[in-house]
């Protein structure tokens, strides 16, 4: 009993471990508990999932692969169901692994064996009730539809199918409503779905945007009438309600509120971050040279830093900082798009006064305050946003620290390396100050300068490294 109880203890601690994303101590942790308690499906499981934040895709799936599911207690003693944690890490990894459509199939899979065990166990539902008596407590938590609800949504989103993404996630938000970054995918949900045309757009072929409601007169006299942007949403009637759940831009504009709500204020962080310097400076010399220091004595300020984001790990600082800026981004292109300039504006300065915001986001603020400045007839103000040496990076990777990661010296990154980013920005600061150019330009047009936008136009666009 004592050896089961002290490997359930050290199962604990490795689940602990990486949820704080400490690589160092989670190594040496499985380490031990694979010596003590041998090669079962959990400490498999624990080990690939070990190596797939570590980016070893491949040698994660060997990890589950070798695992013998079959020998495993049932859901009804242990409380787990093996088979559904097996289906879904596979689509966890084949996510990771950017194999959009396998990572859907595994996850419907997973959904599926859910749905079995579930049924096993009966659900209180036609007269059922009377199948739970005698069943352990533990086995009543072995449902995890919402937590692989969130996982198929995400997928779902990522592989182009937005409106199924969306209905997964919206069953999801009823259990997970405090999560600002599942609140955020639905506004991504309702972003892709009312772009309509943008895969068209994508690949070259023609397609009809709306802009042109009618067109009337002859010669000079020739008029073009454009459609408003209300009426280009084809998802949202003005008879209905914007909290109604449908994937619209003003349900992701709410969606969007409530993820800004529900992430920590500046100052709390602030506080929190300088109370934890002032501690770690005193000790900081023990902890990162000593292997064995154990990590919750001596670093209970580092557990302020995290920020609870059920079903996901919690967020870091850092993390948290970067989402904020996501949503900011968001909130701002959905403002345009349903015509409100003066939020628009709001957000996208918001954007840009944050400290810690990447190259990508920050050419995005200065776009999208541009074009509220110009909607709102405020063009000199614009003009200053449009200004080709505010970008100097358009990298759409985090910026990070030492202190926000909070990895001790030498330890090794705990997050997916292997995956790279699609490139949906300007490929480099040359592309980007051209798009730039041309935007000056255009607003130069409508003052009437000429002459300066076709200085614009003919400008080549220099590089960060030219301008220095």
């Amino acid at each position: 009993m004592m050896e089961a109880a002290k490997s359930k203890i050290h199962q604990y601690k490795v689940r602990a471990y990486i949820q704080m994303k400490s690589s160092k101590a989670c190594k040496r942790e499985i380490k031990s508990v694979m010596n003590t308690a041998g090669n079962s499906a959990p400490l498999l499981f624990l080990k690939s999932n070990f190596e797939y934040l570590r980016g070893n895709y491949r040698k994660a799936v060997k990890l589950l692969n070798s695992s013998n599911i079959a020998e495993h207690f049932g859901p009804i003693k242990t409380g787990e169901c093996v088979r559904c944690m097996f289906w879904n890490n596979l689509g966890c990894i084949h996510f990771a692994m950017g194999k959009n459509n396998l990572g859907i199939f595994y996850f419907k899979k997973a959904l599926q064996e859910n749905d079995h065990t579930c049924a096993q166990l009966g659900d209180g539902r036609n007269n059922q009730c009377k199948k739970l008596t005698g069943i352990p407590i533990c086995a009543l938590l072995s449902n995890k539809r919402y937590e692989l609800l969130y996982n198929c949504g995400v997928q779902l989103l990522h592989a182009a199918r937005p409106l199924a993404a969306f209905e997964c996630l919206m069953e999801a938000v009823q259990v997970y409503h405090s999560n600002p970054r599942l609140w955020l995918r639905l506004a991504e949900c309702c972003i892709s779905a009312s772009k309509g045309g943008s895969e068209q757009e994508s690949k070259g072929l023609p397609c009809k945007k709306g802009i042109v409601q009618s067109v009337f007169g002859k010669g000079y006299h020739r008029k073009i009438v454009l459609a408003s942007q209300s009426s280009q949403n084809t998802n949202y009637s003005e008879s209905q309600s914007a909290a109604i759940p449908v994937a619209s831009m003003e349900f992701a504009a709410i969606c969007l509120r409530n993820a800004l709500l529900l992430l920590p204020e500046h100052q709390q962080q602030d506080t929190r971050a300088e109370n934890g310097s002032k501690n770690s400076s005193l000790s900081g010399s023990t902890e990162s040279g000593s292997e064995n220091s154990d990590p919750c004595s001596g670093k209970s300020q580092e557990a302020d830093k995290f920020f609870s984001a059920s079903p996901s790990s919690p967020l870091r600082k850092q993390e948290v900082e970067n989402l904020r800026c996501s949503i900011l981004a968001c909130s701002a292109y959905v403002a345009l798009a349903l015509g409100d300039n003066l939020m628009a504006l709001h957000h996208a300065e918001k954007l840009l006064h944050q400290t810690k915001v990447s190259g990508s986001l920050k050419f995005l603020g200065h776009l999208y305050a541009a074009e509220a400045l110009i909607s709102l007839d405020r063009i000199s103000d614009a003009i200053t946003h449009l200004n080709p040496e505010n970008i100097s990076d358009v990298s759409s990777g985090v910026l990070s620290s030492d202190q926000d990661q909070g990895h001790e010296k030498g330890d090794e990154p705990i997050e997916p390396s292997a995956k790279k980013i699609p490139l949906c920005y300007p490929s480099s600061v040359t592309t980007a100050r051209a798009m730039m150019l041309f935007n000056l330009g255009s607003a130069y047009c409508l003052r009437s300068e000429y002459d300066k936008a076709r200085k614009c136009l003919h400008q080549k666009p220099t590089t960060a490294t030219e301008t220095s």
